[in-house]
């Protein structure tokens, strides 16, 4: 029986060698990371209309459009964000544009269902004009075309519109009103321009923490062209674009 150990021990050495060399190579930190974050995203954006996931994994592929100095601007944002977040805080975005008609809606509704897609929860997103008007049905029938279900459930000169990006999710209220109206946050939250028109107006928000410049252009001067459909749909890329890279970009 003693000579047979040595024997056995070696069978089992090369036994163990073996095992070993056949039991694949343990993912780096990185890859491991690279793994949890796609599964993140994919649970994530299981609640989201599959239409409007689609097209948001399209406008992601396209963040290399975004101008520096664009990117910049998106990504204090994302800060004030975190930053909220991690003081265990509501994270409050205003977006303002003189009218509220159509690009502060369309930044507002990105911008929360953005936040879904990339798991930031917790945060609200309003809008507002330095007057008021109505929720173009321009810009309206241009956010369906990605997928978001628009129920008007009031009628009139200034309709008010329940919009749907997910199943489960609470439906963005939207309707034209100004930024400081009593629906609207009051202090605290980050006002960000989206009309050069809106951000000389109002060179202080006031109770804005934070006031960003992000101005787009209006699809506006597209009304009633043959190209109208496509100016407000090159729009709504633009700002969904953005609005996800942002939310990207939120650490926390």
């Amino acid at each position: 029986m003693n000579k047979l150990r040595p024997l056995t021990i070696k069978i089992s050495i090369v036994l163990t060698a073996i095992l070993m060399a056949c039991e694949p190579s343990e993912p780096s930190k990185t890859e491991n990371e690279e793994k949890i974050m796609e599964e993140s995203a994919v649970s994530n954006m299981s609640g989201i209309y599959s239409d409007v996931s689609s097209y948001a994994q399209e406008r992601k592929t396209e963040f290399d459009q975004i101008p520096a100095e664009r990117k910049a601007h998106l990504e204090e944002v994302a800060r004030f964000v975190g930053t909220q977040l991690s003081k265990a805080g509501i994270p409050q975005l205003v977006f303002i544009c003189t009218h509220n008609s159509r690009r502060s809606h369309i930044s507002q509704i990105w911008a929360q269902a953005s936040a879904r897609i990339y798991g930031v929860y917790g945060v609200e997103c309003y809008s507002g004009g330095t007057e008021v008007s109505a929720f173009n049905p321009r810009g309206i029938e241009a956010l369906k075309r990605c997928g978001f279900k628009i129920e008007e459930i009031i009628p009139g000169d200034n309709p008010i519109y329940h919009v749907y990006y997910a199943g489960d999710a609470v439906p963005v209220k939207a309707w034209s009103k100004k930024y400081d109206d009593i629906k609207n946050p009051r202090k605290e939250f980050c006002a960000i321009m989206t009309c050069s028109q809106a951000d000389e107006a109002c060179p202080v928000v006031s109770g804005a923490a934070e006031r960003i410049s992000l101005p787009y252009e209006d699809p506006k001067s597209a009304d009633g062209q043959e190209n109208e459909a496509e100016v407000y749909d090159e729009r709504v890329k633009q700002i969904s674009r953005e609005m996800l890279y942002l939310f990207s970009k939120v650490k926390i």
